[in-house]
């Protein structure tokens, strides 16, 4: 039966990833139950992450031209990808958003004493983020819906979007990277950079 609901919880995924990236208003209508299932997910998540569900996200890490002051990584879940970032970039100010209430609660019970000045987790819906203009050098995502306006609202001039899918085309939240391209490119992004690392893939765009 678990594996029966894993498969249609996939099926839902991509449905509501693709309704929303067509029709961003849409949001508004699945949210509340797309909401609720990650919600019930939050006490166990960490168990489904597999060993290489990072590595796309840190081959796009890899390909910033330089480290980043301030960085978002938005839909963070249980803190994996904020972790990840305040990691591999000892001086960057690190915030981590997620919808679910209990996925926030477990990302800050994850944060090590070492890191805890410098990461923060906090509830936010990613199509209406609490962050001024422009205060963002990075803002990330790991298998997650994108919100193209707010993505660039939130980045300043010069800094870099990050867009990965650690099963590629078959991760359930996914977007091609044509359509990351037409949606970034007509936002001011260029410098466009595609890499695909074990089964993932990574799209990282430098807003102009």
């Amino acid at each position: 039966m678990s594996a029966l609901f894993g498969r249609a919880f996939r099926r839902f995924a991509r449905l509501v990833t693709d309704a929303v990236v067509a029709y961003p208003a849409a949001w508004r209508v699945l949210r509340p139950l797309f909401r609720r299932q990650w919600d019930r997910r939050a006490s166990s998540w960490e168990l489904t992450r597999q060993p290489d569900t990072f590595d796309p996200y840190l081959a796009g890490l890899d390909a910033l031209l330089e480290p980043p002051k301030r960085a978002l990584d938005v839909g963070t879940g249980t803190g994996g990808g904020a972790l990840e970032i305040a990691a591999r970039f000892p001086e960057t100010e690190v915030f981590g958003v997620d919808f679910s209430a209990p996925m926030v609660a477990r990302a800050a019970s994850r944060v090590p004493p070492n890191l805890a000045g410098r990461v923060s987790f906090r509830q936010a819906d990613a199509s209406s983020l609490p962050f001024g203009d422009a205060e963002f050098d990075l803002v990330a995502h790991n298998n997650m819906i994108p919100f193209f306006d707010e993505i660039t609202r939130v980045l300043r001039p010069g800094g870099h979007a990050l867009f990965a899918f650690s099963g590629g085309a078959e991760t359930p939240i996914y977007v091609r990277p044509e359509r990351l391209r037409a949606e970034l490119k007509g936002r001011g992004f260029s410098d466009f950079a595609y890499l695909t690392q074990g089964r993932g893939t990574v799209l990282v765009a430098r807003r102009h």
